[in-house]
Formats: C-alpha cells, structure tokens, sequence
C-alpha cells in the first residue's frame, strides 16, 4: 500500500503533499530523495536514470517525471513496485486528461481539483477508482463556466453529488445511455524504436515498444474485435481492463467494451529486430588536438514512407573548446555550456545523403579525443509500423448502426544510439 505522495518541482520544492494513512509520513523525505536523484555537482542530471525505487533507510521511493514535475509516493511495506509505478502513470494521465496537458502552473491553478482527484482515486492506500470516465462524471473537469462560479458563489468543489452508474456497474470504463450524433472509432499504432549500434557498426539491440491508441465516440454498449495479421511476433502485452484475456489467451484476438473518448487498448514489444530505416556512419581522427569529423546519414531500408524530423545530437566530451561543422544538408548548432552539437536535418531525401563535415578544437595539451560521444538519432515515420505489426479487420457487434472506422501508424526513435 501506498502511504503518501509528492508532487515536486523541478528544482526539488514540494508543489503538492497527499497523506493517505494515519501514519504521517515526514516531508524530509522529499530532501533526501531529490539528493540521491540529483547527486550535488551534476545539474545536468538526466532524470530518465533516476533508478524507479529507492529504498531509503525508512521508506521505499517510487517516482516518475513528467514534464519536470516528479511523482513521489512512499511506502513501508513489500509490494509490487509496477503498481505503484502503474498508478502513479495513471494519476499524471488523467491530471494531463482533465487539464488538456500537464505543467506546474496547472497544478498551482487547480489545487483542490488535484486533491478531490487524489481522493477519489486512492483509498487508505490502495487504487480505487482510476478510470477518467468515472472520475469525470464524479468531479467536473475545469472549465470557464465553473471557475466563474466559483468566484461568484465562494465555492470550490467541483464534486457531484450522485454516485456515477458506472462506479457500480460489471463494466466500471464505460457509462450507460451514451450517444452519439456521428459514430466513429479510429485506431493509431505508436511505435518507439530503441536501437544501439557498436563502433564497428553493427547492429547490437534493435527492439519496439509500440501502444495501441484509441478513439471511441460509439453510442450504447458496443462490442468490437480487433484482429491482426502477425501477432505471434509481438510480446510483453499489457492490456487495458476492458480486453477479455481469454480470447487473447485462445485465438489471438481483442475482443473489448471500449470506454468512451481516448484510451490505451495494449502495449506490446518486438524484440530482435534486424534492421534500422537509417543508418549513421561517424568517422573521427585526431591529429595535434583537432578531431576531423565526418558523419553520414542515410536509408538503410526503404519504409515505403518518408523519413522525418531527423534529429542528431553529438555530445562532445568536457575537453572540446571549439567547433568548425557544416553541413550539405540541414542546420547545425552547437550550445557551449552543455557541449551538444545539434544537426537537424529534417526529412531525408532519397537523390542525395546529408553529410556532417568539419573540425573540433581540443583543449590545450590533449592532441587526441580520450572520451568519444555516443550520438544520438531521432526521427519519425508517419503510415508505417516498424515493428511489422499489421491489422487485419474489425468487427463490431451489439449495436443497430454501421460506425466508421479509421487505422494509422507512427514510428519514432527514442533511443537509437551510435557508439564511435
């Protein structure tokens, strides 16, 4: 069980404290955790290797960041870390949910929003209500008309004073009597591709992490299959509540009640992919303190699609001074306090291959690089699904009309590394 959280800034300030037990929990906690997450020295910290848990001398500490605003929740005793982690992902979706995005100055602007939320959300800590249909319809999202009324009348809660149908109802993600005047439902494929390549250019990991994203506006209590063309390839699912695992489990198929608006119907992951869409090849050679740079970039395999908003980021060792690059494509820029050259390339055309060529100037005494960056490449293919996660069809049933149907996929590089 989950005994407190914290929400805190950026800087390590403490923006917001919710206690669930009678036990209080102390707010120097808060203090001891953001200096073993932020070690004194390194401002530049990244707050993606901040270990998940830390078990401090009294209390367990799981944490995520999400717009530089770190989840913080304490507990005594032994549980399953990925509940504690799940939920606090739950509770920043539907803060970002019910806010149409996630900031600090959100959360300053609607604190007692947060609170009812936290309540409700969170029972003498253990998950209670999460799904955001339910929660919707218990506490009213912002909006100008109750911030109005709020000024006017002194009131600040937004809770109602009925019990939602669905809180009690077998399928607690979607309210009864729902319709809608133009029926539709659209599918997207997520895909972030994480990759590292040695500095012998071979392929050492090549792996997707993809979400199956949806959209539903279908009036009543609709039943739908979703059926894929290859889905023995994927695996490490992980399925929103209203999937049936047993047709999963017996015929590989998504049989599912979908909520109302925006949800998550699984995530998955491919492993062992061969080949990457593009490819970067560094070469560097020191001579008398200055290291030659030349880097080329381009189609490996063809996606059938184009390849966008290509991104590669070099991150010099402490030891440069000075950087002389160029290149035939693209835009270069180099900010001096963090050492990072930034080439933005855009999309990649398919006639000529961008190129990145020039000097770096070393530090006086050094005539060679003793520490080599690792670059790193970002990109983003729209229409096309890397993982060769394909759908087939989908069924409906339950329900006296036709609805439209939409399918598209996107594929991003999150971690696609290249060690020189």
């Amino acid at each position: 069980m989950l005994h407190c959280m914290f929400l805190l800034s950026d800087v390590g300030e403490i923006m917001l404290e919710k206690q669930w037990m009678g036990q209080q929990v102390d707010r120097s906690i808060c203090s001891w955790f953001w200096t073993q997450a932020h070690p004194p020295g390194q401002d530049d910290s990244d707050p993606a290797k901040v270990p998940a848990v830390i078990a401090s001398p009294t209390y367990y500490l799981i944490n995520i960041v999400r717009e530089g605003v770190t989840f913080l929740a304490c507990t005594q005793s032994e549980m399953q870390p990925l509940l504690g982690i799940e939920f606090l992902c739950r509770v920043a979706d539907v803060l970002a949910d019910y806010f149409g995005g996630f900031n600090e100055d959100l959360i300053k602007d609607n604190y007692v929003l947060v609170y009812e939320l936290l309540d409700e959300m969170m029972d003498s800590g253990f998950p209670l209500t999460t799904e955001p249909s339910i929660l919707k319809e218990m506490i009213t999202p912002p909006n100008l008309v109750s911030r109005v009324l709020s000024v006017v009348t002194g009131g600040s809660s937004s809770m109602s004073s009925t019990l939602p149908t669905a809180a009690s109802s077998n399928v607690p993600w979607r309210a009864t009597g729902i319709k809608h005047t133009n029926n539709d439902v659209y599918f997207d494929l997520v895909e972030e591709m994480d990759a590292i390549v040695n500095k012998d250019g071979f392929l050492v990991k090549c792996q997707v992490y993809g979400e199956v994203q949806g959209n539903s506006r279908l009036s009543g209590m609709p039943e739908l299959t979703l059926n894929f063309v290859n889905p023995s390839i994927i695996s490490d699912v992980r399925f929103h509540p209203c999937v049936r695992y047993e047709d999963w489990e017996s015929r590989q198929l998504l049989k599912f009640v979908p909520p109302d608006g925006h949800f998550k119907l699984m995530s998955y992951r491919v492993k062992g992919l061969e080949n990457t869409p593009i490819y970067v090849k560094p070469q560097l050679s020191c001579s008398e303190g200055v290291v030659r740079v030349n880097i080329l970039v381009g189609i490996r395999v063809d996606p059938g699609r184009p390849i966008e908003s290509v991104v590669v980021d070099i991150p010099w060792p402490p030891s440069v001074t000075t950087t002389e690059l160029t290149a035939n494509l693209g835009t270069v820029s180099y900010n001096h306090s963090t050492k990072v050259c930034t080439w933005t390339i855009g999309r990649i055309p398919k006639e000529k291959s961008p190129c990145l060529t020039g000097s770096v100037n070393l530090e006086a005494g050094l005539d060679r690089l003793h520490e080599f960056p690792t670059i790193s490449v970002g990109f983003k293919i729209m229409g096309v699904a890397l993982s060769g996660l394909k759908v087939d069809k989908m069924e409906y049933a339950n329900v006296g009309y036709r609805p439209y149907k939409g399918f598209r996929a996107v594929t991003k590089a999150t971690c696609y590394e290249i060690r020189t």
